[in-house]
């Protein structure tokens, strides 16, 4: 009864083993919040506006409400202007389960590089994740962010690396 099976191209029978929504969810999860984090914070010039749109998919008001505010900052002005390039260089996410729902702190590794002048940032931000219907390819994992947050922002290294 509690138990799935397949049958091989020989006729025989294969027991499959099911895996818990739970261990599921959390691989999906940490899927989710780097997919996300990689196309909002991984941006230049050239895919930021894209990028920015798929990130979009991955959250709801809370995403588009800091995204609206990077936008009347001038932050994707300044990327512009002078043709900054903003990589990740490392995500750390750690989900915590409390009564059915799903919180998340995200760790981001970046640097900007302003040319000749390299600086390093780490990002903490904090959010909750709720299920919702897969849409693919907008929404591949059926998971969209809440009351999405940057917590801390602070620069790594003190003095500029020159390349």
């Amino acid at each position: 009864m509690n138990s799935a099976f397949a049958i091989n191209t020989d006729g025989s029978i294969i027991p499959l083993k099911l895996v818990s929504q739970k261990e599921n969810f959390k691989v999906e999860a940490l899927a989710h919040l780097e997919l996300f984090h990689n196309y909002f914070y991984n941006i230049d010039a050239s895919n930021y506006e894209k990028h920015l749109e798929k990130a979009l998919w991955l959250g709801n008001s809370s995403v588009d409400n800091l995204y609206r505010q990077k936008k009347a900052d001038g932050v994707y002005n300044r990327l512009l202007q002078y043709s900054l390039v903003q990589k990740v260089l490392s995500i750390d996410s750690k989900i915590t389960e409390n009564n059915g729902s799903y919180g998340f702190t995200t760790t981001t590794i970046f640097e900007i590089n302003r040319g000749s002048i390299i600086d390093t940032y780490e990002l903490v931000s904090t959010g909750n994740l709720i299920m919702v219907d897969r849409n693919f390819p907008n929404n591949p994992h059926g998971l969209l962010i809440t009351n999405y947050f940057e917590n801390t922002l602070k620069k790594l290294n003190d003095e500029s690396r020159k390349e």
